[in-house]
């Protein structure tokens, strides 16, 4: 099930029979078509996948029920996650420190108890009512278990030979006045009052949109980037430039997304360095989080979206992920807040109060 931003419905993809077809990599999406799950790093014990849509409806949203809530964490549990985090984070930013690396994403897993069982339906509802600035989706399949998403990231968008994808980075937690910021949405070009950006989150979104600029320009015949802006997804808010591109040919959609993914808003710079970096330093693997998912069609509409903000869900058991960018200059006990902002995205789906 998936929910595009700001639609009143969402629409089902289903395969009928046999399991999604296994693709050892991004690259094979070429020519292909279907809804796309695609891990942070393929391999074979996650591969990517693409489920062959044999029967699409397209439902209104409905009203939101009950939240499940969540059982209290001890707090030895989150005094042992943070200093995971903190071992993590030293190991990373040493190597930021030295000059071995510009940009690193440093990503952690944090496990909440359901108070009672919910259908994930019922879940993925509550998300659409949460975050309607946001692309949300419920993906279940036997390989790759069940993951509700609510992502503010495009990683690529369009039809033909007109295409979009963004750079985003920076987050910034929204509180007293600002809270009132793109709420309703404002008009394009407004001025996002009382939010003033570090140099450090605009250092780290410019990183992010030179590599988006360059990696397109082999596969486009013009790209038009645009300045970068301040956009809300749940409480934080972000900084976010837009691209729009033609493509030279729609038949290389798997190599242009090879490229792209993972971009340096999930992984880091140099990319080969910092993806090595975090298989080895992050306490938990990403499995899905931090891939991406979405309807993929080289002749018809694509809306592939960043696996951000989501958790695997088990029973009553469920997986949120979260993580933040470091540069030289990041501060530990900074970054852990932030992942705890974006914690709070999947938090209150499980929770009691309907905000935001």
């Amino acid at each position: 099930m998936f929910r595009l931003p700001y639609a009143g419905s969402y629409t089902t993809v289903e395969q009928l029979g046999g399991e999604p077809e296994e693709l050892s990599s991004v690259a094979m999406l070429d020519g292909r078509s279907g809804f796309v799950v695609a891990p942070f790093s393929p391999c074979a014990a996650e591969p990517v996948l693409l489920l062959r849509p044999d029967r699409v409806e397209v439902r209104p949203v409905g009203a939101v029920g009950a939240a499940p809530g969540r059982l209290s964490r001890p707090a030895s549990v989150e005094a042992a996650e943070r200093t995971l985090y903190a071992e993590s984070f030293a190991r990373c930013h040493a190597l930021l420190a030295d000059g071995t690396l510009s940009k690193v994403v440093l990503a952690r897993m944090a496990a909440e108890t359901m108070a009672r069982g919910v259908a994930p339906r019922d879940l993925f509802v509550r998300a659409c009512h949460l975050f309607p600035r946001m692309f949300v989706a419920l993906v279940s399949a036997r390989r790759c278990g069940t993951w509700l998403v609510a992502t503010p990231e495009t990683l690529l968008s369009g039809s033909g030979g007109q295409w979009r994808t963004v750079a985003l980075a920076g987050t910034m937690k929204l509180e007293g006045a600002a809270l009132g910021f793109d709420s309703p949405p404002q008009p394009a070009g407004s001025v996002a009052e009382g939010i003033s950006w570090s140099r450090k989150d605009r250092e780290e979104q410019r990183l992010v949109a030179d590599y988006i600029e360059a990696t397109l320009a082999p596969f486009a015949l013009r790209v038009g980037r645009q300045e970068a802006k301040t956009v809300r997804a749940g409480g934080v808010v972000h900084l976010r430039s837009d691209f729009a591109f033609t493509l030279k040919s729609a038949a290389r959609l798997g190599g242009l997304l090879d490229a792209l993914h993972p971009t340096p808003a999930v992984c880091g710079l140099p990319k080969g360095l910092a993806a090595a970096l975090i298989r080895s330093a992050e306490h938990t693997p990403r499995s899905y989080y931090s891939g991406f998912m979405g309807p993929l069609s080289p002749n018809g509409d694509t809306s592939l979206y960043v696996s951000l903000r989501c958790m695997r869900i088990d029973g009553l058991r469920c997986s949120l992920y979260a993580g933040g960018g470091l540069l030289a200059g990041s501060r530990e006990g900074q970054e852990w807040a932030e992942t705890e902002a974006k914690l709070e995205a999947m938090r209150s789906v499980l929770g009691d109060i309907l905000a935001g």
